[in-house]
């Protein structure tokens, strides 16, 4: 009670022991003081000026007493809680309760994980919207910041309603409040409506289901959104008994035909790509609100076509988001009514000196930030710039679904694991880069194949688990080497489109010595995708060794531009390491060479890798240790191994014999 706390969910309300504290009747002075609440670092003056003033005659001077009026309120004793340091203004919240940021720091680490108890404490912080009654005339960006908060909220809300009921026994007295509230904040999402007509028919209220259902039919029909599922799935509710679990339900099938989703809690195993909508990005001008079109349609499209050609997972097509965009539906909206896993959204504002592009990455069922960068470049050519900008924004997008796909894979029982799922638990355990954990990749490769056969990316991560028992000698290297091609094979028969079908043919074609039909595959796998970052990391491993070195070098540049932190990151670095030394850079190959054992899942043949580097740039010592460290685990390891794990044309091979007999592995 002798704390202080603030509401910003409902009507601005700030309490010190127990007592609503009176607040200065300025609008601007409560809209400054909520932006900085959830400010995450300090905030200009002039920003705060450009914000809430219109252009007064005094801006600073208006600040200045919003300032002093707050300190009044939130400053204690021994506490100032307005901090100016500079040229700027941040909040000290430390030991303050806000509601809102409770909220947001909750959906930041996962709704999902959240238990009942925890869920029903946060659905009862929302007892309005944000900043209720709170808008500020001739203010458009603030009114903007306000109109996004808002959709934050509503979204977070949804979300937590959604995960509330499907924790609640079925005959909790407060299971149709949440139901009915969750079918009010997402009225377009198929399994809220579900969920509520599941409720009614446990209850034996038929007619009011379909009362609901007729309303809720009128209201898709209003938007020309497909209802069947909704219909189909009342009809198989009808025919179950009324007791049945409240998610046994079958699953919705999207607004868009060809994805493919998967119900919360249902267990249904199918091949349940990741779906993703990229909503069009926005122009934020100088001066002025955002708007649609030019630059940032143009990135739009790019992203989507890029993101497909990846053939990670299903992404909406680009009708389908835009047509939505001109009705103004909100990102997480559309992100429910097209029923997509994930929405990408972004801002491209470009002045006189810079291009700056923001961009955020949402979970939709959580309505968690699961990623966010701002991108800022020079417009020297501006077009260029975009197509950097691009590339990274596709590769980080891939990257980041595939790092929350994995780690949501391995917290199933791997009984329950549909072949979407087992692929992403086998990734977790193949880029572990161990014997033991190969073998487990293998094994959830093969079930995920069992569980859909024509899962090409699950026949190229099979054909890995080969490659590396082959390239590591963890089995014998010919009939693993005939192992990994058969599976790209495979892959290639199944989806010949796929880059990662070609990039896993490349490299088994490597093993084969089939130097000149591996880099045309490696190609194709590029050409395919350009944000392929794999596909250009291998064409960097083969150049290196016995191709072209400088080409070897540009192609590992691009791949860790386009996968800074890519879990073969030490690949990348050592195949540049390797290219440096057939170029007689000795001192440049022991750098990237330490740089590839310092990433923590380097093995022992990067390890190996540089001791040879460190020997030829003549770091002996340091080269000694790294060869003490790969004869602990391989205590006859020698030159002839780290020769025949690679294919080097001869003058490389001689140059890394000379390394190995200066440090005792010769």
């Amino acid at each position: 009670m002798a704390g202080l706390s603030v509401r910003l969910l409902g009507p601005l309300t700030v309490i010190r022991a127990g007592a609503t504290l009176q607040l200065p009747a300025s609008r601007k002075l409560r809209a400054l003081f909520a932006y900085l609440a959830l400010a995450p670092h300090a905030v200009g003056r002039s920003r705060l000026c450009e914000l809430l003033w219109d252009v007064p005659n005094d801006p600073r001077g208006e600040l200045r007493w919003c300032l002093s009026k707050l300190r009044g309120v939130l400053d204690e004793p021994d506490r100032r809680r307005i901090e100016t340091p500079g040229d700027t203004i941040a909040l000290d919240l430390k030991g303050v309760s806000v509601d809102a940021i409770d909220i947001a720091s909750a959906a930041a680490k996962g709704i999902e994980t959240l238990d009942l108890q925890r869920l029903q404490a946060l659905s009862g912080l929302f007892v309005g919207d944000f900043l209720d009654g709170l808008e500020i005339d001739r203010s458009p960006h603030f009114n903007s910041w306000l109109i996004a908060q808002r959709r934050r909220f509503s979204s977070w809300h949804a979300a937590i309603l959604e995960h509330l009921v499907s924790k609640l026994p079925t005959d909790a007295d407060e299971m149709s409040t949440h139901l009915e509230k969750w079918v009010e904040l997402a009225p377009f999402d198929g399994r809220a409506h579900v969920a509520l007509l599941t409720r009614l028919a446990q209850r034996g209220q038929i007619a009011a289901c379909e009362e609901h259902l007729a309303s809720a039919a009128q209201l898709f029909a209003s938007e020309d959104l497909d209802f069947e599922p909704v219909r189909d799935a009342w009809r198989t509710i009808r025919s179950e008994r009324p007791t049945a679990t409240l998610w046994a339900r079958p699953a919705l099938v999207p607004v868009v035909p060809q994805a493919e989703i998967r119900l919360p809690d249902s267990g249904v195993a199918a091949s349940c790509k990741a779906s993703l909508a990229v909503m069009p990005f926005v122009e934020g001008a100088a001066i002025g609100g955002p708007s649609r079109g030019g630059l940032a349609d143009g990135l739009t499209h790019d992203i989507i076509t890029r993101l497909a050609k990846l053939r990670d997972f299903f992404v909406i097509a680009r009708g389908s988001v835009f047509a939505l965009a001109e009705k103004n539906i909100s990102p997480e909206d559309a992100g429910r009514r097209l029923n997509v896993d994930y929405v990408a959204t972004g801002t491209v504002r470009s002045q006189a000196s810079r291009v700056m592009v923001s961009v955020e990455l949402v979970e939709v069922r959580t309505a968690r930030i699961v990623w966010a960068e701002t991108f800022e470049r020079k417009p020297d050519d501006i077009f260029a710039i975009l197509d950097d900008i691009g590339n990274s924004i596709v590769s980080s997008i891939s990257a980041e679904i595939e790092m929350v796909e994995r780690n949501r894979a391995m917290l199933k029982a791997p009984n329950s694991l549909n072949a979407w799922e087992a692929y992403h638990r086998g990734l977790w355990h193949m880029y572990r880069f161990t014997r033991t954990e190969n073998e487990q990749a293998r094994h959830f490769f093969g079930m995920a194949l069992k569980l859909d056969p024509t899962f090409a990316r699950a026949y190229a991560g099979l054909s890995f688990t080969h490659w590396q028992n082959a390239f590591q000698r963890w089995g014998d290297r010919d009939r693993e080497s005939a192992l990994a091609f058969e599976a790209a094979g495979q892959s290639l028969l199944v989806d010949d489109h796929n880059p990662a079908a070609h990039w896993a043919m490349g490299r088994a074609l490597w093993l084969r010595g089939e130097q000149d039909g591996s880099l045309i595959e490696l190609e194709r796998a590029v050409d395919l995708s350009p944000n392929f970052a794999l596909g250009h990391y291998a064409l960097s491993f083969v150049h290196s060794q016995s191709g072209d070195p400088n080409a070897a070098i540009g192609s590992s540049d691009h791949s860790r531009h386009l996968s800074p932190f890519d879990p073969l990151l030490f690949g990348m670095l050592g195949a540049r390491a390797m290219a440096h030394v057939r170029l007689g850079q000795f001192d440049e190959a022991a750098e990237w060479a330490l740089k590839a054992a310092a990433r923590p899942n380097a093995h022992a043949i990067i390890l190996a890798i540089a001791a040879h580097c460190l020997a030829l740039a003549a770091r002996l010592d340091e080269a000694r240790t790294f060869a003490a460290a790969i004869r602990k685990t391989l205590p006859n390891y020698c030159a002839d191994d780290f020769i025949g794990t690679f294919r080097f044309e001869p003058d490389a091979e001689a140059m890394f014999r000379q390394g190995a007999k200066r440090i005792g592995l010769g």
